[in-house]
């Protein structure tokens, strides 16, 4: 009898830890230089709640030339080498889904993709379908956003004078990227908080300001509605003489 208390003593005293949903992933350098991983993998971690990290030494998961074809760069094919495994699986499965392929493809320098999707054929790239609620995004660009961005005409006067406003963003060719992950640029990640996706400040390190919370279909709200307004005209180029 004293054994069997002394057991629950035990496992009631142990705290339970819920088992974080991640795995490691080894890419080469060349592939990591690209700065594609930091568009592929978040936009992933986004949508499923898996994290990837970045290991030299990973044999969980490998870009590489051995595997499942599943991006393309030029003529180099990329593969996808893993172990088995819920995480692991559910990435792979991501990157060959259509929105894998629309995300791999979205990934581009001064309007030309990097990446193809297509093991067969070169492809232009396609802007992802923004399907947020745009009137819930003004409405949230104004509150969140409006205190440093000029978000339209009813906010011109409240603004800071130095931040771009949302209709001269709209003219980058990666606006779309940029407003998806607003909250991994600087200087948004000291004073932001996306529900469920990005770590609480550090106890030492509170947000200077009052913070920005948003929640991921918030963010997907804000990008519809600045996929709605007009860019910027910025006139025409200066012409050498």
């Amino acid at each position: 009898m004293f054994r069997k208390l002394s057991l629950i003593a035990v496992l009631l005293a142990t705290p339970v830890v819920a088992q974080e949903k991640a795995f490691s992933l080894k890419a080469p350098e060349i592939l990591v230089k690209t700065g594609f991983l930091k568009h592929l993998l978040p936009r992933f971690s986004l949508k499923t709640g898996v994290r990837i990290t970045l290991s030299d030494d990973s044999t969980e998961a490998v870009f590489g030339s051995t595997g499942t074809p599943v991006f393309a760069s030029g003529d180099t094919v990329w593969h996808l080498s893993k172990t088995d495994g819920p995480y692991t699986d559910a990435f792979e499965k991501w990157l060959l889904s259509d929105i894998g392929k629309r995300t791999i493809e979205a990934f581009a320098r001064d309007g030309k993709a990097l990446f193809s999707a297509d093991m067969t054929k070169a492809v232009v790239a396609e802007e992802t379908v923004l399907t947020g609620d745009a009137a819930l995004g003004e409405k949230v660009s104004l509150t969140q956003c409006g205190r440093c961005h000029v978000v339209n005409d009813s906010n011109r006067m409240n603004a800071i004078g130095s931040t771009p406003s949302f209709a001269l963003m709209r003219t980058f060719p990666d606006w779309q990227e940029r407003f998806e992950t607003f909250f991994m640029l600087r200087p948004h990640p000291a004073f932001t908080q996306i529900t469920d996706i990005t770590e609480p400040f550090a106890a030492h390190l509170p947000s200077p300001i009052a913070p920005i919370e948003v929640t991921w279909d918030e963010v997907e709200a804000i990008t519809a509605y600045v996929g709605s307004i007009t860019p910027a005209d910025l006139g025409a180029p200066l012409q050498s003489q």
